[in-house]
């Protein structure tokens, strides 16, 4: 098939590169020139594993393009599918003006009837306005459905070409059976719906799964009290099928471009029809304040954080990704800065991201690991690099000035801190704290 993709985020980008590596014909388009221009030269504006090889596969083979030229690119297509950015407004709700305008420029850009795939995430009703937008803009027949993406950054390639379903939200038979043709070969597990439902399905599943996130994070905690490990909490709960063992993984919660925003933005939809979705708003609550516990357990270690040096490995949300959108490491490295700390931090990718967004005088980004933790107060491992998983306890105290290290994301197992001098943190695992000044776990009886 024909394919525009308008939009190289994540999600247009790697969905366009995808499509075209399963045989169909595939034309990018953005409005930003260097980023096009970028791409036609066989570089990628995103860290994301297998992209770059794929694009170059591709676009040498013919079948994928890259160009600012929205008219060509719709004039030539079959089905056009709108992947822009619908970022959050202050107030939380969907920024939807970018998709709007793209949906206006394609109208005018029609040749001849069009399937619009709208993949951009978007509140239930909007697809319903791209369609009147487009037919109030072009004399041309348009079918319009909402296919909704599940994709993970760090690993979006592999989910796109092996997704657990397709979501086909369409009341267009056409559109249906033509969408349904474009991901056969990718999954048989297709559910078609109506539009607003398949819009609500994309809201419902990122924020189940953040308020997994949230749950096993407030059991953490609870486990740190009580004695008990979090780690062990969660295999079992894991067993259930009822429950399934993804997303029980403690830490110092999620952040990143999509849990966040559609959260937020779900509540907002909430709000506009007069319903308070009391669990999403502490879902958001709990997460916000999870990665407050590593300043919490440096302030109990080291009494005060002023004048005080503390490394900081991983400033990206997630391992795999350059993504630092709404990544923890921002809010616990401005607490930092404000209790008088200086920080010296490192990311294998995401460093030159995050000087975008952060720079301080009291701030030294640097180019190892072990430049980071050398002479430092303590260290904090926010991000779960392998690079970070390679280097042992042992070696860590070795570089650091003061034995403290704080584990954000349970990398180090218990036989691997034992033998050492470190005080150490880890989250929802008070039998591996070592060193750190907590309360006897209460008898419960």
């Amino acid at each position: 098939m024909k394919l525009a993709v308008i939009g190289t985020g994540y999600v247009g980008l790697v969905s366009g590169v995808c499509f075209s590596d399963i045989g169909n014909d595939v034309t990018c388009v953005d409005k930003m020139s260097q980023k096009i221009e970028m791409l036609q030269q066989g570089e990628v504006p995103i860290y994301e594993p297998e992209l770059k090889e794929l694009i170059k596969k591709n676009a040498e083979a013919g079948r994928l393009r890259f160009t600012t030229d929205l008219t060509s690119a719709v004039g030539n297509a079959d089905i056009v599918i709108l992947a822009v950015g619908t970022p959050s407004m202050p107030s939380g709700e969907a920024n939807l003006s970018y998709i709007m305008e793209a949906a206006k420029e394609v109208a005018l850009a029609m040749n001849g009837h069009k399937i619009i795939m709208t993949k951009s995430t978007v509140p239930v009703g909007t697809n319903e306005k791209i369609g009147s937008l487009i037919r109030g803009n072009t004399a041309y027949p348009v079918s319009v459905a909402s296919v909704p993406e599940f994709l993970r950054e760090g690993s979006a390639v592999r989910d796109t070409m092996n997704p657990d379903r397709i979501v086909i939200g369409s009341d267009c038979e056409d559109a249906r059976q033509a969408l349904a043709e474009l991901h056969k070969t990718l999954t048989d597990n297709i559910l078609f719906t109506d539009v607003r439902s398949a819009e609500m399905i994309k809201y419902a599943s990122n924020a189940f799964l953040a308020t997994k996130i949230s749950f096993i994070n407030e059991i953490a905690n609870i486990c740190e009290k009580v004695g008990a490990d979090v780690t062990q909490v969660a295999v079992g709960m894991g067993h259930d099928n009822r429950i399934g063992s993804s997303f029980l993984k403690a830490g110092i919660g999620y952040g990143g471009s999509c849990f966040p925003k559609d959260t937020e933005a779900l509540i907002q939809i909430a709000g506009h029809v007069d319903y308070e979705f009391k669990l999403l708003k502490s879902v958001v609550e709990v997460n916000r304040d999870q990665r407050f516990n590593v300043i919490r357990k440096l302030e109990s270690i080291l009494d005060t954080l002023n004048g005080k040096t503390i490394a900081i490995w991983g400033l990206a949300f997630k391992p795999e990704t350059d993504d630092v959108r709404d990544a923890p490491a921002f809010e616990i490295i401005t607490s930092l800065l404000q209790r008088g700390a200086s920080v010296k931090a490192y990311d294998p990718i995401a460093t030159s991201n995050f000087m975008q967004k952060l720079n301080s005088p009291r701030i030294e980004y640097c180019d190892s690991a072990e430049e980071a933790a050398l002479r430092a107060d303590a260290l904090c491992v926010l991000t779960e690099w392998k690079e970070f998983q390679k280097i042992s306890p042992a070696t860590i105290q070795s570089w650091l000035k003061s034995p403290n290290l704080i584990d954000g994301r349970n990398m180090y197992k218990e036989e691997e801190v034992a033998n050492t001098g470190l005080i150490y943190y880890s989250v929802g695992r008070p039998n591996m704290n070592k060193g750190v000044r907590e309360k006897t776990p209460q008898l419960l009886f």
